[in-house]
């Protein structure tokens, strides 16, 4: 699929995964449309790639739908990439017995998958309207993030992997639905990559350091720019639907 000229939305876009993924999409020659709720990150993020911020909720109908709306203005939308998300460590049961608040599983729910699935819904809708592209059939893709949580769950992860398996739940069928209009919907799954949410300094580096070598190979984690590179392999090549890829060194997660 060509996305030269393309307008795409990159959710999370401001930082890390998301925004590695919105320079190479925008280097690629789509038109990056950097969805975030980090207004000042997303906007010099958008400023350096020649694309547009817009401050939204992932969850919120009416911000993704000026999201989309301001994507279709910059050129036929055809790429979704759903990289927001968010993790809050906890057991299910704490220390002292007390079961862990309801809203805190309900608010990684709402952001991982209802803020995927919101997003998904809105972008493929005007996807569909578009002429499609030179093999007559073609019109978009929807890429989704989910983790090797949704397959390995820590402990403390319940909220997280229930989420993130949520993600990997609702590929298929996803694509099953917009097969007849010319979309694609796949998902990565990433495992232990380098971004801000480790820190930075020289404990960081000495943490992250250890934390790689649980990784079969290579002995590192990811990095950004791997995720984006795979983003855009799967976002453009016509053949690869309905799948979720693990990109994680071979990694399968302890208990802790």
């Amino acid at each position: 699929m060509d996305i030269s000229g393309a307008s795409a939305i990159v959710t999370g876009g401001a930082s890390g995964l998301g925004e590695a993924t919105s320079r190479l999409l925008a280097r690629r020659g789509a038109k990056v449309v950097v969805l975030d709720l980090n207004e000042e990150a997303g906007k010099a993020v958008a400023q350096e790639i020649g694309g547009d911020f817009v401050k939204a909720d992932v969850a919120d109908e009416a911000q993704v739908q000026a999201a989309v709306e301001a994507a279709s203005e910059m050129g036929p939308l055809r790429v979704l990439v759903n990289s927001a998300g968010l993790g809050r460590a906890a057991r299910i049961i704490g220390r002292d017995l007390s079961p862990i608040p309801l809203e805190q599983f309900e608010f990684v729910i709402r952001v991982n998958l209802v803020g995927s699935y919101n997003c998904a819904r809105l972008a493929a809708s005007a996807m569909a309207k578009t002429e499609p592209l030179a093999d007559g059939t073609s019109r978009g893709a929807i890429l989704n993030t989910a983790s090797a949580a949704a397959f390995d769950g820590q402990i403390g992860q319940t909220p997280y992997s229930a989420s993130k398996g949520g993600v990997v739940g609702m590929t298929l069928p996803m694509a099953r639905d917009l097969a007849r209009h010319g979309i694609r919907v796949n998902t990565i799954a990433p495992g232990l990559i380098d971004t801000p949410i480790y820190g930075t300094g020289e404990k960081a580096e000495a943490f992250k350091a250890q934390l790689g070598q649980s990784v079969v190979y290579p002995n590192r984690l990811g990095t950004a720019d791997e995720f984006a590179s795979m983003a855009v392999e799967v976002l453009t090549n016509d053949y690869m639907n309905g799948e979720t890829i693990r990109l994680d060194g071979a990694i399968r997660m302890p208990p802790k």
